[in-house]
């Protein structure tokens, strides 16, 4: 079924049942990014892949809103079909709201699946229309008759996380969040959040691709632990170590069920940002605390033994990275090679790691033009081919038991322009300055995002996305709640960086239809000083793979700058070096010389 076909049935949809207009998101019943086939359905309904879209469908329109990174790849995939690109001029805001209040009449009514939503988005949507007498029902699903291949709930089993790799028990995880619990008056603790049930109880799945984590609820209590999820996906022994921990299973599938008919002694503390309306809704007869998921700002806080464990993967994925761009370079003096088989070797090369899971994203491989297509995707049919020229960007990484890795590299492949030279050169000249950040505790992203960004600025260039994000252990490779982002609107903006927190940094510049520039590192967040001053933070890169010196124009950069690059170079030629072979080791040497 083509997309229009799928668009005029459910338009007809909203006529036989009364509707004026249906909101898809991309989202699930978690809030979660990263999303199981079964609940794809914005992609589903517009042909749009990107990982960030609102669909609304009125009686006689069609519109995704979508941000920056996404517009090229969105009139791209749109063409073929009456979906209207609506560009939002602010990420991550509900501009479709706005448009819906101009565009339909008041005692129209707008639906949706509130399963797919927040609480919090729910309510906020009902604020919006209310005024202009727009009514909201929240219990609709439109798709789930129409789309008759709908894939099925993901059953795939989960694993235990290793405690060496883990490094804190899931008994000490659940006490850290009671006691969190205590402090807010709370006896029982609700968490939807995919990632943060596997943080908490150490376990692992392949339920969402490149995303180790297993389709649940969890409710903590102050005595007894209930882990919503479908039994066949917990082995025997594993059933019986939860009951030696006080886990005990129910169904995922009967959330409500199990709401309506448990009895709670106590309030439930629950975040409505993150559970979905549905459930949050069968919550909401009990006694509530609304506050943060507790999970989520502990796992933020990389222990030592986990900072350990992310620079042994960073190792590995750096060798990996540096036996990929020999056989690249190597292969494009002999014949064209293709986007997606960049993509197939570097996963190859990264299987061949000790304690590998899988990818933790699809990598985005962009030459020349695809570069400036910030969240790319290559397709075997329509990719493009690399030749011994122009330039190429890469951005990828690995999900490993003892990390999860995240780096962007933008290589020359063949001679590059000064243009090339001097836009890069501003890119890193960026990255240095965040990299090199000193800042008192409690400093925020949206702070810290401007100096990646001042480089670029003084040369009248920008790039329009955020800057950095949190990165998870073994975990999803976007991890809220910190990064670096250039609005409020999220929370990656106005949350403070603390010590331990995990985050890129990658600032880029992206020229349509040419190239694109990005330089990416993973930084830890440690402590520099502290003084009557109070105390001020700085950052330690721990990616480790050579920045392409034939892109840099060493004139640009100041002696700080300089000294900066060949202390970073000298520590990756140090740290890789003995885990290559002596023809790599050569190729390292060269990439990583002192300028």
């Amino acid at each position: 079924m083509d997309t229009q076909k799928k668009i005029d049935l459910l338009q007809n949809a909203l006529k036989t049942s009364n509707l004026d207009a249906y909101i898809i998101p991309s989202g699930d019943p978690h809030q979660s990014e990263y999303l199981a086939g079964h609940w794809k359905g914005r992609e589903w309904i517009s042909g749009f892949t990107g990982s960030a879209g609102t669909v609304v469908i009125t009686q006689d329109h069609a519109g995704l809103w979508t941000d920056s990174r996404y517009f090229i790849q969105a009139e791209e995939e749109l063409a073929d079909s009456d979906m209207i690109l609506h560009k939002l001029k602010v990420p991550h805001s509900a501009e479709h709201i706005s448009w819906l209040k101009k565009v339909i009449p008041a005692g129209s009514t707008v639906a949706c699946d509130g399963i797919l939503f927040s609480y919090g988005q729910i309510t906020k949507i009902k604020e919006e229309l209310k005024p202009v007498g727009i009514n909201v029902k929240e219990d609709i699903d439109l798709l789930a008759p129409i789309w008759t291949d709908r894939p099925s709930l993901p059953l795939k089993t989960i694993f235990e996380h290793d405690i060496k790799f883990a490094s804190i028990s899931r008994n000490e995880k659940i006490e850290q969040i009671r006691t969190k619990m205590k402090e807010q008056g709370a006896k029982y603790h609700w968490i939807s959040t995919l990632d943060d049930i596997a943080w908490t109880l150490n376990i692992r799945s392949s339920d969402v691709e490149c995303n180790p984590v297993s389709i649940s609820y969890l409710m903590i209590g102050l005595n007894k632990v209930h882990f919503l999820i479908e039994k066949e996906k917990v082995n025997p022994e594993l059933v019986e170590v939860f009951k030696e921990d006080n886990i005990h299973i129910s169904s995922y599938n009967g959330v409500l069920d199990f709401i309506n008919a448990f009895e709670f002694s106590g309030p439930i503390l629950v975040n409505p940002s993150h559970c979905n309306y549905l459930v949050y809704s069968a919550l909401k007869s009990k006694e509530l605390i609304e506050g943060p998921t507790i999970p989520l700002h502990l796992k933020a806080i990389k222990n030592e033994g986990e900072i350990k464990h992310i620079k042994n993967a960073m190792i590995k994925d750096g060798v990996a990275l540096t036996k990929l761009f020999r056989w690249l370079f190597a292969t494009v003096k002999q014949r064209k090679v293709k986007e997606t088989e960049v993509a197939k070797v570097l996963a190859n090369f990264r299987s061949q790691q000790a304690d590998y899971f899988g990818e933790s994203f699809d990598a985005i491989v962009g030459y020349n033009g695809n570069g400036a297509i910030v969240h790319y995707h290559a397709k075997e049919e329509t990719c493009a081919e690399i030749e011994d020229k122009g330039i190429l960007l890469l951005d990828s990484g690995g999900q490993y038991f003892d990390g999860t890795t995240d780096v962007t590299r933008t290589v020359a492949i063949g001679e590059p322009t000064e243009e090339q030279k001097t836009n890069f050169t501003l890119v890193l000249k960026g990255h240095i300055q965040l990299d090199s950040a000193v800042f008192p505790k409690g400093t925020m992203g949206l702070q810290l995002d401007a100096m990646a960004r001042m480089h670029l600025w003084k040369a009248r260039l920008n790039y329009g996305h955020g800057t950095g994000h949190g990165v998870g252990f073994f975990l999803n490779v976007h991890e809220p709640p910190q990064g670096f982002a250039a609005s409020a609107v999220t929370s990656r903006g106005v949350t403070p960086i603390l010590e331990g927190t995990l985050t890129s940094n990658e600032p880029g510049f992206y020229k349509t239809g040419e190239y694109g520039i990005r330089i990416e590192n993973l930084v830890v967040c440690k402590k520099v000083e502290e003084n009557e001053f109070g105390t001020f933070l700085g950052f330690e890169p721990v990616t480790l793979f050579p920045i392409d010196q034939k892109l840099i124009q060493h004139h640009l950069l100041t002696k700080a700058e300089v000294n900066w690059l060949n202390n970073y170079h000298e520590k990756v030629q140090r740290l890789l070096s003995e885990h290559l072979d002596e023809d790599e080791k050569k190729w390292m040497k060269e990439q990583c010389k002192s300028i």
